[in-house]
């Protein structure tokens, strides 16, 4: 059973590249240990936010403007919203990394962005209680988009154009000999010309297999719905934020139809081993005290906890990604580490990896997310 890619993953990342392979007729196919969208990494939660004038550095900027130019042709494609331009809200002191970014990333590439000082912000949002030391940058253009809506559109495009997606199927053997792709799943072997690696936190094992050994770290992440004052919160008025406190980084989402307000912190963690089942929303006492504590500082008007969720980070030590050839075989492709702020990006990292496996190359500049940095 010959393909001209194999696809290991196909969430986020690895189903955007299944349907830029496939659309570019490439016989594809993706492999999955679960049947994507789904519970079990990192995609699922129902929303995401994309960002422009990014505070983790202007080396995203590009990236993440081509990603919305492609969000925004999958729309037109299926005919579904999949993005809610809410805007975005990004709160911090002044003086940090993370709002000096925001700032010089809008003025290097003219980027919509309003500063606003803490009383502006309060003013403007009647729901966000915040602090004279800190201040809003407010994207008017970014917001959100509905994560498993947009891996479905790819999935379905994906097939439309003639990728097989095997579901269920864990990878037990992988190896590449003389420019040959061989996978084994529980009962089947496939081979292919080229290979994409694209299996979050399951990637560091399938890539040992190939001798590559890359610093990632799965770790547990939590996230919960709280019911709010509709006339406060809803997402028409009410835009997607992330906050950096002295408490921590917080982000969050409106209510979405109702949906009630939606918060999850992005640093902090416990590593764990993905093949374990993980503890569950309000197994720890801090998963829901914890959120309580940043509401309870900036949006105090918020009420009872409707429900939450776990997911997997899977972090580099410097939390940028992981984008790159494989350093001995030209003809394997590898995305990960995506550390909690990739999902933006996988329409573009779909593009790339498809790019890198058609020509070797990229029209992107994916230098500062080289395997070479941890050599």
């Amino acid at each position: 059973m010959h393909y001209d890619v194999i696809v290991i993953g196909a969430g986020s990342m690895g189903m955007a590249a299944g349907y830029f392979l496939s659309k570019s007729g490439k016989r594809t196919l993706l492999v999955d240990s679960f049947s994507p969208p789904h519970n079990k990494g990192s995609h699922h939660g129902d929303t995401r936010i994309i960002r422009h004038a990014y505070g983790e550095g202007e080396e995203y900027v590009p990236l993440a403007l081509k990603a919305q130019e492609l969000w925004n042709e999958l729309e037109k494609v299926t005919r579904k919203q999949l993005f809610l331009p809410t805007g975005v809200l990004n709160v911090g002191r002044e003086k940090t990394d993370f709002i000096k970014n925001i700032i010089s990333s809008s003025k290097a590439y003219s980027l919509p962005l309003e500063v606003l000082d803490s009383n502006e912000v309060n003013k403007r949002w009647p729901g966000i209680t915040l602090p004279n030391k800190y201040i809003g940058c407010f994207e008017p253009t970014s917001g959100v988009l509905k994560c498993e809506e947009c891996i479905e559109a790819y999935r379905e495009l994906a097939e439309r154009h003639g990728a097989t997606i095997l579901t269920n199927s864990k990878v037990r053997e992988l190896s590449v000999h003389d420019k040959r792709v061989t996978i084994k799943t529980e009962g089947q072997t496939f081979n292919a010309d080229a290979l994409v690696v694209s299996a979050g936190a399951w990637s560091g094992s399938l890539l040992s297999m190939l001798d590559l050994d890359l610093p990632l770290n799965p770790v547990r992440k939590t996230f919960a719905w709280f019911d709010v004052n509709e006339d406060l919160y809803k997402h028409k008025d009410f835009p997607a934020f992330s906050f950096e406190t002295s408490q921590g980084h917080y982000y969050g989402f409106p209510s979405i139809n109702g949906s009630g307000l939606k918060v999850g912190r992005h640093d902090g963690g416990e590593t764990i081993n993905p093949d374990d089942a993980i503890l569950g929303f309000g197994e720890l006492e801090k998963d829901e005290t914890d959120l309580r504590q940043f509401l309870h500082h900036y949006m105090p008007f918020t009420q009872q906890l409707k429900y939450g969720k776990t997911c997997m980070y899977t972090l580099t030590p410097d939390e940028d990604f992981i984008i790159d050839l494989h350093p001995n075989y030209s003809n394997v492709a590898i995305a990960s580490g995506f550390s909690g702020h990739g999902f933006k990006f996988s329409s573009v990292v779909g593009q790339i990896l498809s790019e890198l496996i058609i020509s070797g190359k990229t029209e992107q500049n994916i230098s500062p997310f080289s395997i070479n940095r941890f050599k």
